[in-house]
């Protein structure tokens, strides 16, 4: 082997190690067998624009939970199809927001909230067993019931192009700071966004979406905006306990969603974690690169130790991604396509977001 090929596959390797150090574990919420009496009564918030395809797992979820010490709060964001009578079908009270976007729809649905304790859930969410919701009370009790807790729901793909953003589902979890080896060593970027759980005197108190209203990324600034009073913000898994369905309409619902989202939100990751997340990302092609070339070169020594290092990084792809998602363990040989749609998103979206400030979501045409 050559002197260039040896130090790629060095680079791959301690990219594949350094996946490890910046992906080591992802918690979730434990089994709690106590008694849901102690809990105290919980708003549920659910900010919706024209979700009556997508809102009734998560409310019949709701309606088969164990706790049911809690209200339902739809907050209709000026839908056009039929949410409202969807939601009023399962019993759960729908207010009609007077603002416009999904911050604006928490903090009214907050205004009117009678619990002591707060659940924001996007409407494509949905509990996966009837202890769920207890489980995640428990663990919020038992945490002091201060600051957020917040979970990001296990990611239910049904078809092929569901799997595209694998990447960016582990991505979005890694960045958030919280999950590498050193577990809290670094500030949380913030908060996770399709379930959020917080009690009442906090999230006044922080400010609440009144105070981050116009944000793209509103989970993160509603998480800064707690940490900035002191308050503390917990993110966690939802496998086991909750689950989400992300961009069923198809490839272009799918690339405005991660646009909208994602150079805006990169910005809160800490440096450390994003050099690691660049040299991981850097080696899934380096690996991918080397064993084209030992195969085009007929390198019998070179193919034996790039085709172990692209086998580790499908081997470690598909792992990570089973913590996030039900992905298809099939598509990871492939993982090549993952990574380059992922890279090429994130352009799109940094150039949406810094040259042309501005993206598009769900109709409207947001400025940044």
């Amino acid at each position: 082997m050559t002197a260039l090929e040896v130090i790629n596959l060095v680079i791959g390797f301690a990219a594949v190690l350094i996946g490890f150090i910046m992906f080591w574990s992802l918690p979730v919420p434990g089994v709690s067998s106590r008694p849901t009496g102690g809990l105290s009564f919980l708003s549920i918030i659910i900010p919706a624009r024209n979700e009556e395809g997508r809102i009734s797992p998560l409310l019949q979820s709701l309606l088969e939970q164990r706790f049911r010490q809690f209200e339902i709060l739809v907050v209709d964001d000026d839908s056009s199809d039929n949410t409202r009578a969807v939601a009023e079908s399962y019993g759960a009270k729908v207010l009609q927001n007077p603002g416009a976007g999904k911050s604006s729809a928490c903090w009214h649905g907050a205004q009117q909230a009678k619990g002591n304790w707060l659940l924001f859930l996007d409407a494509d969410t949905r509990f996966t067993n009837v202890e769920g919701l207890s489980n995640l009370l428990h663990f919020y009790q038992g945490k002091g019931a201060k600051g957020i807790t917040a979970l990001q729901p296990f990611h239910t793909v049904e078809r092929l192009y569901e799997h595209i953003s694998v990447v960016f589902n582990i991505i979005v979890v890694i960045g958030m700071n919280l999950f590498t080896i050193w577990g809290s060593r670094f500030k949380t970027a913030g908060s996770f966004g399709p379930c959020i759980l917080c009690n009442r005197d906090d999230y006044f108190l922080s400010g609440g979406h009144k105070k981050i209203e116009g944000a793209i990324m509103d989970d993160l600034a509603l998480g800064e905006a707690f940490l900035e009073h002191d308050l503390p913000v917990r993110c966690l898994g939802g496998k086991g306990i909750m689950s989400l369905r992300m961009y069923p309409e198809g490839m272009g619902s799918l690339i405005e969603g991660w646009c909208k989202s994602f150079a805006v939100g990169s910005k809160s990751t800490h440096p450390l974690v994003m050099l690691m997340v660049i040299f991981w990302i850097s080696g899934s092609f380096i690996a991918a690169g080397a064993l084209i070339s030992s195969i085009t070169e007929w390198n019998p020594a070179a193919m034996l130790f790039s085709g172990i290092l692209y086998i580790l990084y499908t081997i470690q792809t598909a792992w990570f991604a089973s913590r996030v998602g039900n992905f298809r363990w099939g598509v990871f040989p492939f993982y090549p396509i993952l990574f380059l749609f992922f890279v090429g998103i994130y352009l799109y979206s940094f150039i949406r977001v810094n040259i042309f400030h501005s993206v598009s979501w769900k109709g409207r045409k947001i400025k940044v």
